[in-house]
Protein backbone atom coordinates (compact mmCIF):
# COMPACT_ATOMS: atom_id res chain seq x y z
CA UNK A 1 0.00 0.00 0.00
CA UNK A 2 1.12 3.55 -0.69
CA UNK A 3 1.77 4.67 2.87
CA UNK A 4 0.61 3.10 6.09
CA UNK A 5 -2.66 3.44 7.95
CA UNK A 6 -2.10 5.17 11.29
CA UNK A 7 -5.44 5.13 13.05
CA UNK A 8 -5.65 7.17 16.22
CA UNK A 9 -7.93 6.15 19.08
CA UNK A 10 -10.94 8.42 19.47
CA UNK A 11 -14.09 7.99 21.51
CA UNK A 12 -15.89 6.85 18.38
CA UNK A 13 -13.14 4.38 17.47
CA UNK A 14 -13.17 2.43 20.72
CA UNK A 15 -16.93 1.95 20.86
CA UNK A 16 -18.65 -1.27 19.90
CA UNK A 17 -21.67 -0.88 17.63
CA UNK A 18 -23.92 -3.80 18.51
CA UNK A 19 -27.09 -2.46 16.91
CA UNK A 20 -26.19 -3.41 13.39
CA UNK A 21 -28.76 -3.92 10.66
CA UNK A 22 -28.99 -6.22 7.65
CA UNK A 23 -26.82 -3.82 5.68
CA UNK A 24 -23.84 -4.35 3.39
CA UNK A 25 -21.54 -1.55 2.24
CA UNK A 26 -19.82 -1.89 -1.15
CA UNK A 27 -16.87 0.50 -1.24
CA UNK A 28 -15.12 1.06 -4.57
CA UNK A 29 -14.20 3.90 -6.92
CA UNK A 30 -14.95 1.55 -9.82
CA UNK A 31 -18.64 1.54 -10.85
CA UNK A 32 -18.06 -1.60 -12.95
CA UNK A 33 -16.80 -3.65 -10.00
CA UNK A 34 -19.34 -2.10 -7.61
CA UNK A 35 -22.15 -3.04 -9.99
CA UNK A 36 -20.86 -6.59 -10.34
CA UNK A 37 -20.72 -7.02 -6.56
CA UNK A 38 -24.14 -5.40 -6.12
CA UNK A 39 -25.83 -7.51 -8.80
CA UNK A 40 -24.36 -10.76 -7.51
CA UNK A 41 -25.62 -10.11 -3.97
CA UNK A 42 -28.92 -8.50 -4.99
CA UNK A 43 -29.86 -11.49 -7.13
CA UNK A 44 -28.93 -14.10 -4.52
CA UNK A 45 -32.24 -15.21 -2.92
CA UNK A 46 -30.45 -15.84 0.38
CA UNK A 47 -29.69 -12.11 0.62
CA UNK A 48 -33.14 -10.74 -0.28
CA UNK A 49 -33.58 -8.98 3.09
CA UNK A 50 -30.28 -7.12 2.94
CA UNK A 51 -29.96 -3.45 2.10
CA UNK A 52 -26.98 -2.75 -0.13
CA UNK A 53 -25.15 0.57 -0.05
CA UNK A 54 -22.77 1.61 -2.82
CA UNK A 55 -21.49 4.90 -4.26
CA UNK A 56 -23.78 6.55 -6.80
CA UNK A 57 -21.29 9.02 -8.24
CA UNK A 58 -19.30 8.24 -11.37
CA UNK A 59 -16.40 10.70 -11.25
CA UNK A 60 -13.36 9.56 -9.26
CA UNK A 61 -13.10 12.64 -7.05
CA UNK A 62 -16.85 12.71 -6.33
CA UNK A 63 -16.94 8.99 -5.56
CA UNK A 64 -14.02 9.28 -3.13
CA UNK A 65 -15.85 12.07 -1.28
CA UNK A 66 -19.05 10.03 -1.27
CA UNK A 67 -17.28 7.02 0.25
CA UNK A 68 -15.78 9.21 2.95
CA UNK A 69 -19.26 10.59 3.70
CA UNK A 70 -20.51 7.00 4.08
CA UNK A 71 -17.91 6.14 6.73
CA UNK A 72 -20.06 6.71 9.84
CA UNK A 73 -22.96 4.75 8.39
CA UNK A 74 -20.75 1.67 8.04
CA UNK A 75 -21.16 1.05 11.78
CA UNK A 76 -24.67 -0.19 10.93
CA UNK A 77 -23.44 -2.82 8.46
CA UNK A 78 -22.71 -6.47 9.08
CA UNK A 79 -20.42 -6.71 6.06
CA UNK A 80 -18.02 -4.29 4.35
CA UNK A 81 -16.82 -5.16 0.86
CA UNK A 82 -13.76 -3.05 0.09
CA UNK A 83 -11.89 -2.57 -3.18
CA UNK A 84 -8.18 -2.33 -2.32
CA UNK A 85 -6.57 -2.11 -5.77
CA UNK A 86 -3.28 -0.26 -5.59
CA UNK A 87 -4.09 2.63 -7.92
CA UNK A 88 -7.18 3.67 -5.95
CA UNK A 89 -5.87 3.37 -2.39
CA UNK A 90 -4.21 6.80 -2.22
CA UNK A 91 -7.55 8.39 -3.14
CA UNK A 92 -9.36 6.51 -0.39
CA UNK A 93 -6.82 6.53 2.44
CA UNK A 94 -8.73 9.08 4.55
CA UNK A 95 -12.06 7.34 4.00
CA UNK A 96 -10.66 3.89 4.75
CA UNK A 97 -8.90 5.19 7.88
CA UNK A 98 -12.25 6.36 9.20
CA UNK A 99 -14.11 3.20 8.21
CA UNK A 100 -11.59 0.86 9.83
CA UNK A 101 -11.41 3.08 12.89
CA UNK A 102 -15.18 3.24 13.39
CA UNK A 103 -15.56 -0.53 13.04
CA UNK A 104 -12.28 -1.75 14.49
CA UNK A 105 -13.62 -3.12 17.78
CA UNK A 106 -16.29 -5.16 15.99
CA UNK A 107 -14.28 -6.53 13.08
CA UNK A 108 -14.46 -10.32 12.74
CA UNK A 109 -17.13 -10.34 15.44
CA UNK A 110 -20.19 -8.18 14.70
CA UNK A 111 -18.89 -6.94 11.36
CA UNK A 112 -16.78 -8.66 8.72
CA UNK A 113 -14.78 -7.35 5.77
CA UNK A 114 -14.22 -8.84 2.34
CA UNK A 115 -11.36 -7.35 0.35
CA UNK A 116 -11.13 -7.47 -3.44
CA UNK A 117 -7.69 -6.64 -4.76
CA UNK A 118 -5.36 -6.74 -7.73
CA UNK A 119 -2.23 -8.35 -6.35
CA UNK A 120 1.36 -7.09 -5.92
CA UNK A 121 3.10 -4.99 -8.58
CA UNK A 122 5.87 -7.51 -9.08
CA UNK A 123 3.62 -10.51 -9.63
CA UNK A 124 4.61 -10.96 -13.27
CA UNK A 125 8.31 -10.27 -12.70
CA UNK A 126 8.93 -12.31 -9.57
CA UNK A 127 9.41 -15.68 -11.19
CA UNK A 128 6.91 -18.50 -11.03
CA UNK A 129 6.09 -18.48 -7.35
CA UNK A 130 2.94 -17.51 -5.48
CA UNK A 131 5.00 -16.52 -2.44
CA UNK A 132 5.07 -12.97 -3.82
CA UNK A 133 1.51 -12.66 -2.51
CA UNK A 134 2.51 -13.26 1.13
CA UNK A 135 3.78 -9.76 2.07
CA UNK A 136 0.97 -8.22 0.02
CA UNK A 137 -1.70 -10.19 1.91
CA UNK A 138 0.00 -9.62 5.26
CA UNK A 139 -0.02 -5.86 4.73
CA UNK A 140 -3.74 -5.86 4.00
CA UNK A 141 -4.40 -7.97 7.06
CA UNK A 142 -2.70 -5.38 9.26
CA UNK A 143 -4.60 -2.53 7.62
CA UNK A 144 -8.08 -4.01 7.20
CA UNK A 145 -8.37 -7.22 9.27
CA UNK A 146 -10.25 -9.00 6.44
CA UNK A 147 -12.22 -12.18 6.96
CA UNK A 148 -11.69 -13.07 3.29
CA UNK A 149 -9.41 -11.73 0.57
CA UNK A 150 -10.35 -12.14 -3.09
CA UNK A 151 -7.75 -11.71 -5.80
CA UNK A 152 -9.44 -10.50 -9.00
CA UNK A 153 -7.36 -11.23 -12.12
CA UNK A 154 -9.46 -8.77 -14.13
CA UNK A 155 -8.27 -5.94 -11.88
CA UNK A 156 -4.60 -6.79 -12.26
CA UNK A 157 -2.93 -4.64 -14.91
CA UNK A 158 0.72 -4.33 -15.72
CA UNK A 159 2.20 -0.89 -15.14
CA UNK A 160 2.18 0.07 -18.81
CA UNK A 161 -1.57 -0.53 -18.98
CA UNK A 162 -2.46 2.09 -16.36
CA UNK A 163 -3.39 5.34 -18.09
CA UNK A 164 -2.82 8.46 -16.00
CA UNK A 165 -4.59 11.74 -16.44
CA UNK A 166 -3.08 15.11 -17.27
CA UNK A 167 -2.14 15.82 -13.65
CA UNK A 168 -0.03 13.62 -11.43
CA UNK A 169 -2.77 13.34 -8.80
CA UNK A 170 -5.35 12.08 -11.30
CA UNK A 171 -5.78 8.70 -12.93
CA UNK A 172 -8.27 6.83 -15.05
CA UNK A 173 -9.41 3.39 -14.01
CA UNK A 174 -8.86 1.04 -16.95
CA UNK A 175 -12.02 -0.33 -18.56
CA UNK A 176 -10.39 -2.68 -21.08
CA UNK A 177 -9.47 -6.17 -19.96
CA UNK A 178 -5.80 -6.74 -19.04
CA UNK A 179 -3.75 -7.49 -22.13
CA UNK A 180 -2.77 -10.98 -21.03
CA UNK A 181 -6.47 -12.01 -21.25
CA UNK A 182 -7.02 -10.76 -24.80
CA UNK A 183 -5.97 -14.05 -26.47
CA UNK A 184 -8.74 -15.85 -24.57
CA UNK A 185 -11.45 -13.56 -25.97
CA UNK A 186 -11.03 -13.82 -29.75
CA UNK A 187 -8.09 -11.41 -29.54
CA UNK A 188 -10.47 -8.46 -29.28
CA UNK A 189 -8.16 -5.65 -28.15
CA UNK A 190 -11.09 -3.36 -27.34
CA UNK A 191 -13.19 -5.70 -25.22
CA UNK A 192 -14.36 -4.00 -22.03
CA UNK A 193 -14.30 -5.29 -18.47
CA UNK A 194 -17.97 -4.36 -18.07
CA UNK A 195 -18.95 -6.70 -20.89
CA UNK A 196 -16.88 -9.54 -19.43
CA UNK A 197 -18.36 -9.10 -15.95
CA UNK A 198 -21.93 -8.99 -17.28
CA UNK A 199 -21.32 -12.12 -19.33
CA UNK A 200 -19.95 -14.15 -16.43
CA UNK A 201 -22.48 -13.07 -13.80
CA UNK A 202 -25.28 -14.00 -16.25
CA UNK A 203 -28.03 -12.28 -14.30
CA UNK A 204 -31.47 -13.29 -15.55
CA UNK A 205 -30.14 -16.32 -17.44
CA UNK A 206 -31.39 -19.90 -16.76
CA UNK A 207 -29.45 -21.88 -14.17
CA UNK A 208 -27.83 -24.11 -16.79
CA UNK A 209 -26.46 -21.08 -18.66
CA UNK A 210 -25.18 -19.50 -15.46
CA UNK A 211 -23.44 -22.73 -14.43
CA UNK A 212 -21.93 -23.13 -17.88
CA UNK A 213 -20.49 -19.62 -17.81
CA UNK A 214 -19.15 -20.06 -14.28
CA UNK A 215 -17.47 -23.26 -15.39
CA UNK A 216 -15.95 -21.41 -18.34
CA UNK A 217 -14.57 -18.72 -16.04
CA UNK A 218 -13.18 -21.34 -13.70
CA UNK A 219 -11.48 -23.11 -16.61
CA UNK A 220 -10.06 -19.80 -17.83
CA UNK A 221 -8.55 -19.10 -14.41
CA UNK A 222 -7.25 -22.66 -14.21
CA UNK A 223 -5.49 -22.38 -17.56
CA UNK A 224 -4.06 -18.96 -16.86
CA UNK A 225 -2.78 -19.88 -13.38
CA UNK A 226 -1.22 -23.11 -14.66
CA UNK A 227 0.65 -21.10 -17.29
CA UNK A 228 1.80 -18.41 -14.88
CA UNK A 229 2.60 -20.65 -11.90
CA UNK A 230 3.56 -24.11 -13.23
CA UNK A 231 5.24 -25.01 -9.94
CA UNK A 232 1.98 -24.66 -7.98
CA UNK A 233 -0.24 -27.18 -9.73
CA UNK A 234 -0.79 -29.02 -6.44
CA UNK A 235 -2.31 -25.85 -4.95
CA UNK A 236 -4.43 -24.95 -7.95
CA UNK A 237 -7.37 -27.13 -6.94
CA UNK A 238 -7.61 -25.44 -3.54
CA UNK A 239 -7.38 -21.95 -5.06
CA UNK A 240 -10.30 -22.75 -7.35
CA UNK A 241 -12.40 -24.04 -4.46
CA UNK A 242 -14.36 -22.29 -1.73
CA UNK A 243 -11.66 -22.87 0.87
CA UNK A 244 -9.07 -20.94 -1.15
CA UNK A 245 -5.29 -21.24 -1.17
CA UNK A 246 -3.12 -20.91 1.94
CA UNK A 247 0.20 -19.12 1.64
CA UNK A 248 2.12 -19.18 4.93
CA UNK A 249 -0.37 -17.71 7.42
CA UNK A 250 -2.52 -16.03 4.75
CA UNK A 251 -5.41 -17.27 2.63
CA UNK A 252 -6.58 -16.08 -0.75
CA UNK A 253 -9.59 -16.69 -3.00
CA UNK A 254 -10.42 -15.93 -6.64
CA UNK A 255 -13.12 -13.39 -7.42
CA UNK A 256 -15.94 -14.12 -8.14
CA UNK A 257 -15.69 -17.88 -7.47
CA UNK A 258 -17.86 -18.68 -4.43
CA UNK A 259 -18.16 -14.96 -3.71
CA UNK A 260 -21.90 -15.07 -2.97
CA UNK A 261 -21.38 -18.07 -0.68
CA UNK A 262 -18.83 -16.14 1.37
CA UNK A 263 -21.11 -13.10 1.56
CA UNK A 264 -23.92 -15.25 2.90
CA UNK A 265 -21.68 -17.12 5.35
CA UNK A 266 -20.14 -13.98 6.84
CA UNK A 267 -23.46 -12.17 7.24
CA UNK A 268 -24.80 -15.22 9.05
CA UNK A 269 -21.79 -15.25 11.38
CA UNK A 270 -22.30 -11.55 12.15
CA UNK A 271 -25.96 -12.08 13.04
CA UNK A 272 -25.17 -14.92 15.43
CA UNK A 273 -22.83 -12.85 17.64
Amino acid sequence: MDGRYHIQDTEQDILSHSKRADWIHILSLDPILATDVYERIHNDPRMKNYRLHRPQKTEIRDTAEEIEAMARDTVLSRLLIIDVRKEALPKLRTAYNKIVGYNRRDLNRLCFTILIGDGPWNLFWAGKTLDVFIPYLSEHRVDFHPAVFFYDPFLHYEKGEIVRGAMDDKFVLPDKIPGRFVPYFKKDQSIRVDKIRRYFRAIGKPDDIRKKRLKRLRNLYKKRIAEQFPNHKDQLKAWLSKKGIRLASEKMHLYPLFFEDWVYELTQRAKQR
